[in-house]
């Protein structure tokens, strides 16, 4: 094997999670319900309402954070524990809160990284005027993002804007509560990716004027896209697919304007957002310091048959290898398949570590801005053996080739920042509720039954300490 590089000594090795998916709390203490909290509510399958509880126990999260030998930690904000209403006051209690969190980081010396938006638009403004469905929505989250600023600027100096704004718009009615009336119009999902655009360009301009060092950017959902065959079909179906999958949120991040292959597509189906004057401006001047990737699987495009019709990206809710709903197919364009040469998670996303450092090498080569790892790791039915031990060496084995892909990646002139695997602990998956696990620490609850919600380090655990340990060379 080649010798690489190390990774630098100012790496930061950390971990993610998001504030819906452990808090809890959600609706104590002056917090109001966000529209995730409602989006999670399915019979048998757990919800925000507790999580991990990671509201009540974040003295003792930080501290097994600390003895994991974190340098960064990723998490979000709760917009509705901020605001419960959107705007108007803030909630007190769950302003502390956030300062005590950073308090914590701060003397276990973790540095954070924060995200201001991860899909929880607060409930009340959904109800007010369908939340990102209305351009309204910019201007309320300009209004946020400036107390959280003002507030905690001197605290952070990363801040991630949106998370996977191209997941919002890929799965719009999962990540979004939409109204019955808006469900029949696929305009709706790339005007509601418009205002996200605006919204994120103007975070980018409040950070640079209120945060002295401060460093900007989005968390993005990114992913390869290979052709399924050689022909020239395919693989034009595959760079069809990166423009709308991918270019189309990154050139406006970095070049200030939409992909033009895709915007042409989008105009061609009735389907391009509407765009006010002084839009593109605002996008120029919103200009992001870095972008972070969140990576779990690559994806393979075909050219779709002559009589395809518009189908949306499809979820696993079993686990069952095999039983996902369905791809994304863009007619005339592409049509996401299953890639033959990849084994897959139980849950149908591809596994790919060499996909990672494809990405890596791609975006820089494009951009040339610094980029983040910040969500990478394997989601498994985890089980805690009789004796209180949790043997995950699958995802051992996961993260290793992927952190070796990162490497690699870093070797050939990619500057990377961040590591931050998700996720530190165990918590609601979007999706798939506990039955799917990504965590380093086990948290003891199933679906309905919180048992005990103690906290167990995993065999990852210990394995992840020694590569942090090591700055990466014991892997």
């Amino acid at each position: 094997m080649k010798t690489l590089r190390p990774f630098p000594k100012d790496f930061l090795w950390g971990a993610a999670t998001s504030a819906y998916q452990v808090e809890g709390a959600a609706q104590l203490e002056g917090k109001k319900l966000s529209q995730q909290d409602v989006i999670n509510r399915r019979p048998g399958v757990a919800d925000a309402e507790v999580a991990s509880d990671h509201y009540h126990r974040y003295k003792e999260d930080v501290a097994l954070m600390k003895e994991l030998g974190l340098r960064s930690y990723r998490f979000s904000l709760a917009w509705a524990r901020i605001f419960p209403d959107g705007v108007g006051d803030p909630n007190p209690q769950g302003v502390q809160f956030y300062h005590h969190l950073l308090d914590e980081l701060q003397k276990a010396g973790i540095t954070p990284i924060v995200t201001l938006y991860h899909y929880d638009m607060p409930l009340a403004l959904v109800e007010k005027y369908d939340g990102w469905i209305d351009r309204q929505s910019v201007a309320d989250f300009a209004y946020y993002t400036e107390f959280v600023l003002r507030e905690y600027g001197g605290k952070v100096k990363y801040w991630l804007t949106i998370n996977e704004q191209s997941i919002i718009v890929q799965y719009w009615t999962k990540k979004n509560l939409i109204p019955e009336k808006y469900l029949d119009d696929p305009q709706v999902r790339y005007q509601i990716n418009h205002h996200m655009n605006l919204a994120h360009a103007t975070a980018c301009k409040l950070v640079h004027q209120l945060v002295p060092g401060g460093m900007v950017g989005a968390a993005i959902n990114t992913a390869p896209i290979y052709p399924l065959t050689s022909t020239p079909c395919d693989v034009m179906a595959a760079q069809n697919a990166l423009d709308v999958r991918n270019l189309f949120y990154l050139d406006v991040y970095f070049k200030g304007q939409y992909n033009k292959a895709a915007f042409i597509y989008l105009e061609e189906m009735g389907v391009a957002p509407k765009i006010e004057p002084g839009d593109l401006e605002l996008f120029r001047e919103g200009y992001s310091d870095f972008l972070a990737l969140n990576y779990y699987s690559s994806d393979c495009a075909k050219f779709p048959p002559p009589d395809a019709q518009r189908t949306e990206s499809g979820v696993n809710y079993t686990g069952k290898k095999g039983e996902i709903d369905s791809y994304e197919t863009m007619p005339d364009f592409f049509q996401i398949v299953r890639n033959p040469n990849c084994d897959t998670t139980d849950w149908d996303w591809a596994i790919d570590p060499t996909g990672l450092e494809y990405l890596l090498r791609d975006i820089y080569t494009r951009y040339g801005k610094p980029l983040m790892i910040t969500e990478n790791g394997l989601g498994f039915f985890d089980k805690l053996e009789d004796d209180g031990t949790v043997h995950d060496d699958y995802r051992i084995d996961y993260l290793r080739s992927h952190i070796r892909a990162v490497q690699r990646a870093m070797h050939y002139g990619v500057e990377v920042l961040s590591y931050n695997p998700w996720s530190f602990m165990d918590l609601l998956s979007t999706e798939n509720g506990y039955q799917k696990r990504y965590g380093f620490v086990y948290v003891d609850r199933g679906e309905e039954d919180l048992r005990t919600l103690d906290r167990i380090k995993k065999d990852s655990y210990y394995w992840y300490q020694q590569v942090i340990a090591s700055g990466g060379q014991k892997l």
